[in-house]
């Protein structure tokens, strides 16, 4: 499934959840002939993230609607920015109103807690990651903000990635298994996409590094000190992820371990949504 598909999928599903079989509490007291405009206001600092999302959603609804963009994806706010103004019929912008704000508040807390972590790395060449720790049917939109908030995404889902982890290598019998017999399905399979596994410490590396055959070794929940001593071993033949038990406070200590990549779960399974109201224009 595409993009696209995957966010019109969205645009359906919510729309039914929310409005059903009609906004009531506007039609019982809003002309259907009545025309206006609603702004987006800003009422917290950080990285403004949705507003392409939101103009789908205003076109979804009605495609009448027109917006007035001040800002753009990606930008840095502040309380008090305007991000537009959306005018058209006051019903539509009614049925619009929570549904655009649900999406743009939480894409917009995730580039903004994205951008904290990136910016903890700022001269070192270290990439923060994303995970597939979503919200079902949100993924998309989750992972768009990570890309806004200046992170980088990791694999969409579990089709365009192998990632052996811990119980595959358990229910493999081990990790020479799990590494062969996913080289042999990728070539029956006619599939190319990168391997990477998980180690789980410092002996799990060398097992790895002596099967090869992969492309990227996640060191999961490893301390700092095994965390240098596996980039020491390792030496430029596969590239590095630290994951696990990361938080702001040691993100950079990891960092400066010489990874390649650092996966935060917590950029959107933990999420603070940014303060925005839309307000009529009167």
């Amino acid at each position: 499934m595409h993009n696209e598909d995957l966010i019109n999928s969205f645009m359906e599903t919510a729309l039914m959840e929310d409005i059903g079989d009609g906004d009531h509490s506007s039609l019982a007291c809003i002309p259907e002939t009545a025309i206006g405009s609603a702004r987006l206001l800003v009422k917290d600092a950080g990285i403004i993230a949705g507003i392409a999302t939101g103009k789908k959603i205003f076109q979804k609804i009605d495609p009448g609607l027109e917006l007035d963009l001040f800002l753009k994806d990606g930008d840095s706010v502040k309380p008090g920015n305007i991000a537009f103004i959306v005018s058209g019929k006051v019903l539509s912008i009614l049925s619009s109103e929570r549904l655009i704000l649900n999406v743009m508040q939480r894409m917009s807390g995730i580039a903004s807690r994205t951008s904290e972590y990136v910016s903890r790395l700022e001269g070192l060449n270290t990439k923060v990651l994303d995970t597939r720790k979503t919200v079902p049917g949100l993924r998309i939109f989750d992972k768009e903000a990570v890309r806004l908030g200046g992170g980088t995404n990791h694999r969409m889902g579990l089709y365009d990635m192998i990632l052996l982890k811990d119980n595959h290598v358990d229910f493999a019998g081990s990790i020479e298994n799990a590494i062969l017999k996913t080289i042999v399905y990728l070539e029956q399979k006619g599939i190319s996409v990168d391997i990477e596994i998980e180690a789980r410490d410092l002996d799990d590396v060398r097992e790895i590094l002596r099967v090869g055959k992969i492309h990227r070794i996640m060191l999961d929940n490893f301390s700092l000190a095994d965390t240098r001593e596996a980039v020491k071993q390792i030496a430029g033949r596969f590239e590095t992820e630290s994951s696990g038990k990361i938080t702001l406070e040691n993100l950079r200590d990891y960092a400066e371990c010489g990874v390649d990549f650092i996966s935060v779960g917590a950029l959107t399974h933990h999420v603070k949504g940014m303060d925005l109201s839309l307000k009529a224009v009167e």
